[in-house]
């Protein structure tokens, strides 16, 4: 029987009519494989993985591979975006193999859940050197009956590796560590596309704001050059939606050519960060565009009826990858007659293709137009994009998960004041509400929403993020309230997630449902790792309270974390980041009636480097804090800039803020 059809994920619901019996995750299904002697077969993906959808067309749906599946197997489908951690702990165990990672996982396990064997995409019959899925499922039935040695002694390695703690410790890194890992870094970035040498290319984030940082710390031009050229070749590539905005999940060569056409709410509020960023830095249009791009296509299609925002959209629709996105040169001459070629040259349409016999949108070759040109363009780009709303359309992956929805709520105010966009704190509010509201059990806030069902508890991300994007709140409106949740999900994270062991915190909470070890990884990933993103809001809540306390917790923390940092910098670059902040970030205050121009001043200093705090109530605050002097110093709107332990003489208008705050990080 398949148990799938009252899950609330929809990627499990696009399982739900296979033949397969699949179980969702849990004690019921492994009580099973222990009554029934059997593996487990574990089958993770999402619904945006193309690859995911071919082994389920080829093998999942066959019910001649369902019924030895069936036989021989007790089979558990998962949703990585909602359980990460069972995606986290299995995907290290693949890696462990020996085997490359990626989705769809398949990996095999004893009824106590301890792995013994796995890949990723196995195709229904054997080809290039694979073996087909049927000879795998038997062989491996056939050890597990007849080697019941082997597969313990699999079982106990994997395990025991997964099980070593992370070890933390040694000294802390200094601005001149960041500046050699900053060099460092600079040296392995592709000098003609940007982003990290050779294909696949990824975003990667949080990499990008390290190179930023380091440009802005050190003055380098390399670093500056390489974040830049990397953002401006995405932005023209064929990675980036040019009619409905947002970018694709990665792309499959050097040139930012090829998506993988899914589209993640994760990358997308990253990106959006930085193309803000990068506008602030550069004044370009082209920057200007690629964010406000992402947020049009956040409010078109991924807004869900509480107003938060879904996970993804799919690569594929009518069965083929990308056919939503694609066109003919014949297609856009119907769609905009004499305007066609002018379109067809920038975008780069031609009879042949640029993409298997079809076109990919990019201006790779033609890049930016004198502003006429792009006055033009605008329409026609519009017509294209009412002709495409016809289409069908790829599948919505319409749960609502808290970790993204924190990244997306932290971009849209981070990037609003860069952009001159207000109404995007807004939309920030909105969705910060629904998860605050809807998704928050007692102390505690879930992980994943749909339909009314919650996943609960939720993850460290969760709250970290959600942490980061309170304070983000706190910091544009002023809202009390956005600061007391953030001050209550660092105790969560405090009490329920940090192990005092390792100083690390742990995906998982303390009394979730047990894994075959608590995974607690520090490295970024598809998303910034919780430990970092954590850093940077307990940093952030030092700067804007100005307690003691909350300053040693900060530094306590990245002391922990910057062994790791050290050892592999290039995956750990949000705790880098965090340093960065915790090491040279401004902290600025703002007292007195009428000082919304002076707050308006201070958030338009990219969040890179600041924190604001707009204290209403000076007195209110401990008798150490900076502010209350300031307050006590005089009448009207005042500002106090601070780094480290010395702070600038008061300022009274916005000019001579960005002047303290320019002298006071050395520019």
């Amino acid at each position: 029987m398949n148990r799938l059809k009252d899950a609330s994920s929809p990627y499990l619901l696009q399982h739900r009519d296979n033949p397969v019996h699949w179980w969702e995750w849990g004690p019921e299904a492994f009580a099973e494989a222990r009554r029934l002697g059997r593996p487990v077969l574990l089958s993770v993906g999402y619904a945006a993985c193309h690859w995911c959808h071919v082994m389920a067309h080829e093998s999942f749906e066959d019910p001649a591979v369902a019924a030895v599946m069936n036989e021989l197997f007790v089979n558990i489908k998962v949703d990585r975006e909602e359980r990460p951690d069972v995606d986290h702990v299995y995907m290290s165990a693949l890696h462990l193999l020996g085997e490359q990672g990626g989705w769809p996982l398949t990996m095999f396990l004893t009824p106590e859940g301890e792995p013994f064997w796995g890949g990723t995409y196995f195709p229904k019959e054997p080809r290039f050197g694979r073996p087909g899925f049927v000879q795998v499922l038997r062989e491996i039935a056939r050890i597990y009956r007849a080697e019941p040695e082997r597969v313990a002694k699999n079982a106990t390695a994997l395990k025991r590796h997964l099980a070593e703690e992370a070890r933390a410790g040694g000294e802390g890194l200094s601005l001149q560590d960041l500046d050699d890992l900053g060099a460092r870094l600079v040296a392995v970035t592709d000098p003609v596309n940007g982003g990290l040498q050779g294909a696949p290319k990824f975003p990667n984030p949080p990499i990008l704001e390290f190179l930023l940082r380091h440009a802005r710390r050190s003055g380098s031009h390399q670093a500056r050059h390489a974040a830049l050229l990397a953002l401006e070749r995405m932005a023209h590539g064929g990675i980036h939606d040019h009619l409905g905005g947002g970018f694709a999940r990665y792309a499959v060569d050097e040139r930012w050519l090829v998506p993988h056409f899914e589209k993640m709410l994760y990358d997308n509020a990253q990106l959006l960060e930085l193309y803000a960023l990068a506008f602030a830095e550069t004044g370009r249009p082209l920057f200007r565009g690629a964010a406000e791009g992402i947020v049009a296509w956040l409010e078109r299609e991924m807004v869900t009826p509480g107003g938060a925002y879904a996970s993804s959209l799919d690569a594929d629709s009518e069965g083929e990858e990308g056919r939503f996105y694609v066109w003919s040169l014949g297609e856009v001459r119907e769609a905009l007659g004499e305007d066609a070629d002018l379109f067809a040259k920038v975008y780069d349409v031609t009879a042949e293709g640029n993409w298997e016999g079809t076109n990919i949108l990019n201006r790779l070759l033609s890049e930016e137009a004198p502003p006429a040109v792009e006055e033009r363009l605008a329409p026609m780009r519009e017509k294209l994009l009412e002709r495409r709303a016809r289409r069908v359309r790829p599948g919505l992956d319409d749960k609502v998960l808290a970790d993204w929805n924190g990244l997306a709520i932290a971009a849209l105010v981070r990037a609003s004041p860069l952009l001159g966009r207000p109404d995007w704190i807004a939309l920030a509010t909105r969705a910060y509400r629904f998860v605050r509201e809807t998704m928050a059990r007692d102390r505690r806030l879930g992980h994943s929403w749909r339909g009314g069902v919650l996943v609960h508890p939720g993850f460290a991300l969760d709250h970290a993020a959600m942490m980061r994007a309170a304070l983000a709140l706190f910091e544009a409106t002023g809202e009390e309230s956005c600061r007391a949740d953030a001050l209550a999900w660092r105790d969560v994270l405090l009490s329920d997630y940090m192990l005092p062991e390792s100083g690390l915190l742990a995906m998982t909470a303390r009394d979730a449902d047990p894994l075959v070890v608590r995974p607690q990884p520090s490295h970024d990933d598809a998303v910034p790792n919780a430990n970092g993103v954590f850093a940077e809001a307990l940093v952030r809540l030092a700067q804007i309270g100005g307690r003691t306390e909350d300053g040693d917790r900060a530094e306590a923390v990245l002391a922990r974390l910057t062994a790791a940092a050290r050892a592999a910098p290039l995956g750990h670059t949000s705790i880098l980041n965090a340093l960065d902040l915790h090491l040279r970030g401004l902290s600025i205050l703002v007292v007195g009636e009428g000082s919304e121009p002076l707050r308006e001043a201070a958030l338009r200093i990219p969040y890179l480097e600041r924190s604001v705090h707009v204290a209403t109530d000076p007195q209110g605050l401990e008798e150490s804090h900076p502010a209350r002097s300031l307050a006590a110093a005089g009448q009207g709107p005042r500002a106090l800039v601070c780094a480290g332990m010395r702070c600038s003489l008061p300022v009274g208008n916005s000019e001579d803020l960005a002047a303290q705050a320019r002298a006071m990080l050395g520019g």
